[in-house]
C-alpha cells in the first residue's frame, strides 16, 4: 500500500471513528449482516481475516459500506457508467427542473463561520466566489504562525501574493488569493472578532485588505460572550433582504 493510500485510509478510519463517538449528537448505524465489530458465537469457525485492498486514487472508495456520505460514490460512478450517462447525471441544463429549482431556492447565497468554520467559509469564496454574494467570518482562524510571520514579513497579503510560490497548503494558497483578490471580491468578506482573540494577529493581517466598515470589533475573546455579541450586531445590520420578497 502506497503511503498516499495509506494516509487517505487512516483519514476514513479516523472519520469513521467520530462518526461513532458517543460525544457527537450522532452515530454511524449500520445493519447486523454489515456489522464488523459483531462477535461470533464460539463454536463458530472464524474465517481467516482478509486484507482490504488498496484504495487507489481513482477509487474512493472500494466497497458501498465505505461511503460516508452519497459523495463518495460520485469517483465510482464517474469509472463504471457511459460517459454520456454520468454527465446527464452530474450536470444538467436550462429546462431541466431540478437546476431551475435550485436556482430559484437559492438566489442568494451567504456564509457565516466561526473560527476554524471562518475558514472554511473563507475557502469556500475562494473555490465558488461567482456563486456566493457574501461571507461573515466570526474570529476566523487564517493560519498558522509561522505562515502569518511570512505574511507580516511580505509586508501584507498583497506583497505576499506577489512573492510566494504556489502551494499546496490550504490557509497558504487562501492568503495568495486574498493577496490577488479584486477589490470587487474582497467587498464580498465581512470581519468580525474580538478585540482580545487569541488569534487577533492574523485577523488583523486580513482586516487590512478589508473594507473598514466591513470590519467590526467588541470587547472579549475568543469565545461565545463576544461572538454571540458580534452575531446580534450583524443581524441588526445584515445587508442580506429581510423578507423573501425583498
Amino acid at each position: 500500500m502506497t503511503d498516499l493510500a495509506q494516509d487517505w485510509d487512516s483519514r476514513r478510519t479516523f472519520l469513521r471513528w467520530l462518526a461513532a463517538s458517543p460525544f457527537l449528537s450522532f452515530g454511524l448505524s449500520c445493519s447486523p449482516e454489515r456489522d464488523e465489530r459483531s462477535i461470533p458465537d464460539a463454536d463458530t469457525p472464524r474465517a481467516p481475516r482478509r486484507r482490504a485492498p488498496a484504495l487507489q486514487l481513482s477509487d474512493v472508495i472500494a466497497r458501498p459500506q465505505d461511503a460516508l456520505d452519497v459523495m463518495d460514490f460520485e469517483a465510482v460512478a464517474r469509472q463504471k457508467l457511459p460517459p454520456a450517462h454520468f454527465g446527464y447525471i452530474a450536470t444538467g441544463v436550462d429546462d431541466d427542473a431540478t437546476v431551475q429549482a435550485n436556482r430559484d431556492g437559492y438566489r442568494r447565497i451567504w456564509l457565516v463561520g466561526i473560527s476554524l468554520g471562518g475558514f472554511a467559509s473563507l475557502g469556500l469564496l475562494m473555490r465558488q466566489s461567482e456563486a456566493i454574494e457574501g461571507v461573515l467570518t466570526i474570529a476566523p482562524y487564517v493560519g498558522q504562525p509561522t505562515l502569518l510571520q511570512q505574511v507580516a514579513a511580505a509586508g501584507g497579503a498583497v506583497a505576499y501574493a506577489e512573492r510566494a510560490p504556489p502551494s499546496d497548503d490550504l490557509a497558504a494558497e487562501l492568503w495568495l488569493w486574498i493577496g490577488r483578490s479584486s477589490p470587487a471580491l474582497r467587498h464580498k468578506i465581512h470581519l468580525y472578532t474580538g478585540r482580545d482573540d487569541r488569534l487577533i494577529s492574523g485577523q488583523r493581517l486580513l482586516e487590512s485588505v478589508l473594507e473598514t466598515d466591513h470590519v467590526v470589533e467588541v470587547p472579549g475573546g475568543h469565545d461565545w460572550p463576544a461572538w454571540n455579541a458580534l452575531w446580534a450586531r450583524w443581524l441588526a445590520h445584515a445587508p442580506w433582504p429581510r423578507t423573501a420578497n425583498a
